[in-house]
């Protein structure tokens, strides 16, 4: 059989059939904001972090940051107020299903409750989870990894546990 397909017959390789994938967007709301892209594969297809300065750019740039992701059928979205808002508007004059997920909530999930102190604390956990988070859905490494990004990429990975999209942790995510 070769690569990436299946025998005919007369043992040629076939090319599978691509199933349609969707995707889930998780958002660290802010603005500076976290961004990660899950697959219903349970792939990580990219992440990353971006500063816009102020919340009025911030807003203007929500239609095309979700433009991004042509087969988005979720949008996860971790933190409050106006700009979590204007997300969820968004999303929903997009027909795409929106969660909201609380810090606390997403973190119950991947820190220990020992874990659960200090902000700086959280955020090196959250990276060192998020790195793991990142072999598992089979993205590249990182050289540097922002803390909105490893938190976006927790909480997409979240959100495609909570769709069904992800069955089971690998034990080195399981608190």
């Amino acid at each position: 059989m070769g690569v990436g397909g299946t025998l005919a017959q007369d043992d040629t390789p076939r090319p599978r059939r691509r199933q349609r994938v969707t995707a889930l967007l998780a958002v660290d709301v802010g603005v500076r904001t976290g961004f990660a892209c899950w697959g219903d594969d349970a792939r990580l297809r990219w992440y990353r972090s971006r500063n816009f300065g102020g919340a009025p750019r911030l807003r203007r740039a929500i239609p095309a940051l979700l433009d991004e992701v042509p087969d988005l059928a979720r949008l996860v979205l971790e933190g409050g107020g106006p700009i979590a808002d204007a997300w969820a508007h968004e999303a929903e004059r997009r027909a795409l299903t929106v969660a909201r997920v609380s810090a606390e909530e997403w973190r119950a999930l991947f820190l220990l409750p020992r874990e659960h102190g200090s902000g700086a604390q959280m955020k090196q956990v959250a990276d060192r989870l998020a790195r793991r988070a990142i072999a598992f859905g089979g993205a590249p490494r990182p050289t540097s990894l922002r803390h909105d990004a490893a938190e976006a990429i927790l909480i997409g990975l979240w959100g495609a546990l909570s769709a069904g999209w992800v069955r089971r942790l690998p034990p080195d995510l399981l608190r």
